[in-house]
């Protein structure tokens, strides 16, 4: 996996993915049936087991996604300790992964409201991805000056804006027509060089972009 520095302990590497996806995971078991609660303490429970144990070189050594990595080691969590997910999380200290749950019920009340644990996951996952993306960009745009710009074409992005006409976002900005279409194309550009680089970091093999890539891009 590719996640931060070269020179970055594999611990802290583990971590940081585990930052940026842990709603999924809380998706997972919100979907198998548990309330709020029993899933805040279930998924912390998880994190500190994972943390705990060196995970990470088996993670390595099966050169595959992040997130079918992640998946198969909370299946194998709840086969095991489901029951016990509550005791974990009191013993197990910090889980060195910050758990905002206001934000991750939030997603999870985003997510169709039938479907398998699993489907919860992955679709929550791919959010995640495209959420990190746009965030990315946004400040990106920002740093360069185009706060305003990047807040009138961020629907075009998003699907937010249909309805919305070329002509219109152009006089609000004072730009021309063809002007804002050549900004929105090159934020499309941007975005997908974004989402491509979110990928890779949840990678081991740079083969499995393209299918990655494809996957997030399949709940947009």
């Amino acid at each position: 996996m590719e996640a931060g520095q070269a020179d970055q302990d594999p611990g802290e590497a583990l971590s940081e993915l585990c930052t940026r996806y842990w709603c999924p995971v809380y998706a997972f078991v919100r979907r198998s049936g548990h309330d709020r609660e029993a899933a805040r303490d279930l998924t912390q429970g998880f994190f500190a087991k994972l943390l705990e144990r060196n995970y990470v070189a088996a993670a390595d050594r099966e050169r595959g996604r992040f997130r079918t990595f992640l998946l198969a080691s909370l299946k194998h969590f709840s086969a095991n300790e489901w029951d016990r997910g509550n005791a974990l999380k009191r013993a197990g200290g910090a889980t060195h992964v910050r758990l905002d749950f206001d934000d991750g019920e939030a997603a999870y009340g985003q997510l169709a409201t039938s479907g398998t644990p699993e489907d919860s996951y992955d679709r929550s996952w791919a959010l995640r991805q495209i959420d990190n993306v746009l965030e990315h960009l946004r400040v990106e745009m920002c740093h360069a000056g185009h706060e305003v710009r990047h807040a009138r074409l961020r629907g075009f992005l998003t699907g937010e804006g249909r309805g919305v006409r070329y002509r219109e976002v152009a006089d609000e900005l004072g730009m021309s027509e063809g002007a804002v279409k050549v900004a929105v194309h090159r934020m499309r550009v941007r975005f997908g060089e974004l989402l491509r680089r979110e990928v890779a970091q949840t990678l081991e093999d740079r083969a499995d972009i393209d299918q990655e890539t494809r996957f997030a891009f399949g709940f947009t």
